[in-house]
């Protein structure tokens, strides 16, 4: 197995929904590598044979880090960032400073809040037809509860650079992270 140095880490933070996913795979066709914190919680929840909804999914995401410590998650991402070719690897999901502090040990970390109000997170959460997507307001607003509970406020206000993407279309948001990012790789 042979390991490539990494030149940058950029972690994508924000809400759920705020437009995190949106921005890794539009920036794949400039050879960014995507690697998505929420898709290692998936594939343990599989290999513990458990169903994928939000609610599990968040459970095991909690249980993780109390076992593991605050940086687990990205424990388990670690080799795949460091297997891979690209300058430049996007990690979508990062919710912590302890995660961050984790990828620090492997490469140069930028971190890039995504923001977005509460209604336009819930139109795209609601709209993406995924299984942890939440079923009513309630369920969104434990959904944010949860996260703000694992450090995601302090990854988002610690960010080197914060896009807000209430307004914009997928290209304007994706165009401005690329052109922040650029500016990181100078």
């Amino acid at each position: 197995m042979k390991f490539v140095s990494v030149k940058l880490i950029v972690c994508l933070t924000g809400m759920p929904g705020a437009g995190k996913t949106t921005i890794a795979e539009g920036l794949k066709s400039k050879g960014f590598d995507k690697i998505t914190m929420g898709d290692a919680v998936r594939a343990e929840a599989t290999r513990r044979k458990i169903e994928p909804t939000g609610e599990n999914l968040g459970k095991l995401m909690i249980e993780l880090r109390e076992k593991n410590g605050p940086g687990a998650v990205a424990e388990l991402i670690k080799d795949g960032i460091q297997n891979s070719e690209s300058d430049v690897v996007l990690v979508d999901g990062v919710r912590s400073l302890a995660e961050v502090n984790v990828l620090k040990k492997i490469g140069t970390v930028k971190v890039l809040a995504i923001h977005a109000s509460g209604d336009t997170r819930y139109k795209f959460l609601t709209g993406r037809g995924r299984s942890d997507a939440p079923s009513d307001r309630e369920d969104f607003t434990k959904r944010d509860s949860r996260e703000i509970g694992v450090g995601m406020s302090e990854s988002i206000a610690l960010a080197d650079e914060t896009i807000s993407n209430n307004n914009m279309t997928i290209e304007e948001l994706v165009g401005t992270a690329y052109q922040v990012i650029k500016g990181w790789m100078t």
